[in-house]
């Protein structure tokens, strides 16, 4: 959209006084008015005062004059005692107009529907002829109260009693459509009107701003300005938000531009619109320029700003913000404390979080669900799953953003059992679900790799008619590829009409996963939109799985054509992309040359590419400088040990394995699982608990026989100080060789297994698995915590390269 080309143009003139009511004429003497009962009335600010003066206005027996009667009723609304006001009302004998008009008002607000419509009904029965600021008044009720069915009752009686060219009435009406969600309904009054002021302009912008309709509302603005009106102040605080929300910055400029030259910028309403803009905008530091800049910072432009560095990814400077604020006096919001939540979860700073919890307790806003829920998804990030728990249970009055963030958090903290058993809870209570929630109950799939639970969600994307949301369809795709069905993942990305960014990663990603190189980098090229830094780390990784060196190379120096910095995953996936290729040397001069310190997932790329190429040089340097940034990470203990023990330096693993012990640093045990008539079966190395399991070791050692028949040789190099036929019997029992086992003896001939492991596939059970494909005529499709790899006839589709 071209850009606002807001004129230059005087100050907007004061908008015009509100018409007089339209009611019957009472004749009230002159001495009346002048009254110092009736002065005191008029300077009024408080109950408190009202109190006081009630006793005179007996006193001087003016308590039936109805100017009195009606003031009366006016403060006791204006000051919140309803009650008190219908007690002066009821008794009144002759009661005038002017009287229900004030009442009714008064019901309106206290948004209180029933009663206001109750007493609505009364006047008419009364015979009190209704007057414009009646319903007005009922509508601005009902808006505040998204009830547009009631709303259009109101609009219907307005069109009845003839008042459907006031220009103040049908404002009201364009204003409960415009907050009930109903912004073409607005634009319909808004266009049939004869007469439009500044104030219908700045209703239908609103309208559409605040309904997630930006383009439509900076339309609006353009056809405002061609009419002859300029905006004001209540034109810009809206239409700042709309160019925030497309990222706009060309035209939040040009507004800034016209601000300026209107001299505006010294509200604080419109500074903090700008700042909140530019910070949307990703220009965060001209952001903080215009908060340093503003004398009377209000808590919308505090929160503006940290939540402008919470978003862009800042989240230590706002903290340091969010403190700075506390340090001024200044008593945070529940938008302040949840854009310092937001910052406490990326940064995974639980102890600040948990400052923050305790803050909100002092405040009183830990019964505010929101606050609750940003709490709840905070300890997730936290890894403080027992507490989220505790909050979740603890809510009375949960939403459904409550339960998306419980699944979402339970699937991202790798309990996904846990996340599907809450989305199943939430269904029995007739909770609504919507496409987040239907996101979180995928991506918990998606981790499960359970090709069974992949269909059931699948399905019920289509039951619910949420199969064409593009957030929905570019989850599946990424958990059908997760499953193992890179095909079906496929088929639903072809049939897809509109494809975000997250979409062709999902596809380039699960291409690489399963090894499919050559497809990824076919995908990328036909991308007809600007990659991301994702997108390079996900065909950077695909080159790395399948040995494409040379395209890993060429898409990592294309980076800088799209504006775009590598980051450190960036740098890590290049190391293993060449040290899976065996181009060791050349990876550790990449490290040397970085222009940042390398990070752990760098050394770590490093030491496994040296344990796969037996290089025991590069690969102690590679271990000195993982255990100097991360000496309790067990697994780089682990790659070190195994590498020692490939090159049968025993003495060196012995070393190692006593400083784990001495450190208290432990080996993650190794586990696969295989999902079998609606139950996942998990099996461990040597493991005996499973019910099974005496017929499975028999099976096993029956396999194995076979395969050796057909030319297997156990790989027992890794294994020391003990006898030969200990070390094969070690080998054998290995989880993935006893998960295989039961899903031939569980599954009919022909079946697809498929098994999950959580590590890394160690060579002999890949080796085997082959062997085991070949002699079973089975397809063998397994998981590992890097990829997949698809065994059919004697074969895998990473073609040894792992």
């Amino acid at each position: 959209m071209s850009s606002l080309l807001l004129p230059r143009a005087p100050p907007p003139p004061p908008l015009s006084a509100a018409a007089p009511f339209l009611s019957p004429r009472v004749h009230i003497p002159a001495h009346i008015y002048k009254h110092p009962v009736a002065i005191l009335l008029e300077l009024c600010t408080s109950m408190k005062e009202l109190q006081q003066f009630l006793p005179l206005i007996i006193k001087n027996g003016l308590y039936n004059e109805h100017l009195f009667q009606t003031k009366l009723v006016s403060l006791f609304c204006k000051f919140g005692s309803l009650n008190d006001a219908v007690k002066v009302f009821e008794p009144i004998e002759s009661k005038i107009d002017p009287l229900y008009h004030t009442l009714l008002k008064g019901h309106a607000q206290q948004s209180n529907l029933d009663a206001a419509f109750k007493f609505f009904c009364r006047m008419k029965r009364d015979g009190v002829a209704p007057v414009v600021y009646n319903y007005t008044n009922l509508l601005k009720t009902c808006a505040d109260n998204f009830d547009v069915r009631r709303g259009k009752e109101i609009h219907a009686h307005l069109v009845l009693n003839g008042f459907s060219d006031n220009l103040f009435a049908m404002t009201s009406v364009m204003n409960l459509y415009a907050k009930c969600r109903a912004p073409h309904d607005a634009y319909k009054m808004f266009d049939k009107m004869p007469q439009r002021d500044l104030v219908c302009w700045n209703t239908v912008i609103s309208g559409f701003s605040q309904n997630g309709m930006p383009n439509r509302a900076l339309e609006l603005v353009l056809m405002m300005q061609r009419e002859g009106h300029s905006p004001d102040l209540v034109t810009i605080v809206t239409i700042l938000p709309a160019s925030a929300n497309i990222r706009g910055l060309r035209t939040g400029k040009s507004i800034h531009g016209y601000v300026v030259r209107r001299g505006l910028e010294s509200y604080v309403n419109v500074a903090t619109a700008l700042l909140d803009m530019y910070a949307k905008c990703g220009m965060v530091g001209l952001a903080r320029r215009i908060f340093d800049r503003i004398s009377s910072k209000t808590v919308v432009s505090w929160n503006s700003m940290i939540d402008g560095y919470a978003q862009s990814g800042d989240s230590d400077e706002a903290l340091n913000l969010f403190q700075k604020m506390l340090d001024q006096g200044l008593q945070p919001s529940n938008v302040t404390v949840m854009g310092a939540l937001h910052a406490c979860a990326d940064l995974c700073d639980f102890n600040r979080g948990r400052f923050i919890h305790d803050l909100i307790t002092q405040l009183n806003l830990d019964s505010d669900v929101s606050v609750v829920n940003s709490l709840i998804s905070m300890y997730f990030k936290c890894k403080r799953v027992d507490i989220a728990v505790d909050l979740f249970n603890k809510l009375k009055n949960k939403t459904l953003v409550s339960w998306n963030t419980m699944i979402l958090g339970h699937a991202q903290n790798g309990q996904t059992v846990e996340a599907i058993k809450l989305f199943c809870r939430m269904q029995k209570q007739h909770t609504r679900r919507d496409s987040f929630t239907l996101v979180s109950v995928i991506t918990a799939v998606a981790e499960l790799s359970v090709l069974r639970q992949a269909k059931w969600v699948h399905g019920l994307s289509i039951r619910t008619c949420l199969d064409k949301n593009v957030f929905v369809m570019t989850a599946l795709v990424d958990m059908y590829a997760k499953c193992g069905a890179v095909r079906k993942a496929r088929e639903l990305f072809d049939t897809m009409e509109e494809k975000h960014i997250t979409t062709w990663n999902a596809m380039i990603d699960g291409y690489g996963t399963h090894g499919f190189g050559k497809e990824s980098v076919e995908l990328f090229d036909k991308m007809n939109i600007d990659p991301n830094e994702v997108t390079f780390l996900c065909i950077i990784s695909a080159c790395s799985h399948s040995g494409l060196v040379d395209e890993g190379k060429h898409y990592f120096s294309k980076m800088k054509e799209y504006g775009l910095e590598p980051s450190m995953d960036h740098y890590g996936a290049m190391v293993d992309l060449l040290g899976r290729a065996g181009q060791l040397d050349e990876a550790w001069n990449f490290i040397q040359k970085m222009p940042v310190e390398p990070g752990i997932n760098v050394f770590g790329a490093m030491l496994g590419a040296c344990k796969i190429h037996k290089n025991i040089d590069l690969g102690e340097k590679a271990a000195d400088k993982l255990f100097d940034l991360n000496p309790n990470d067990g697994g780089y203990h682990v790659l070190l040990a195994n590498i020692y023990a490939i090159a049968s330096m025993w003495d060196k693993v012995a070393k190692v394995r006593n400083l784990m012990e001495k450190s208290g640093i432990r080996k993650t045990p190794g586990y696969s699982s295989v999902d079998l008539k609606t139950e996942m079966h998990t099996f461990y190395s040597g493991g005996t608990g499973h019910p099974q399991s005496e017929r499975i070791y028999a099976y096993l050692g029956k396999l194995m026989d076979k395969i050796k028949a057909a030319g297997y040789v156990p790989d027992t190099s890794s294994i020391h100080d003990v006898e030969d036929d200990v070390q094969e019997q070690l080998l054998s029992t290995h989880s993935e060789k006893l998960a295989i086992s039961f899903g031939l003896i569980s599954t009919s001939p022909g079946t697809t297994i498929h098994i999950r492991k959580n590590l890394r596939v160690c060579g002999d059970c890949h080796n085997a698995t082959k062997y085991i494909s070949l002699v079973t005529e089975r397809e063998i499709i397994v998981r590992d915590m890097h990829r997949f790899h698809h065994f059919k006839n004697g074969m895998c589709s990473c073609g040894d390269y792992w």
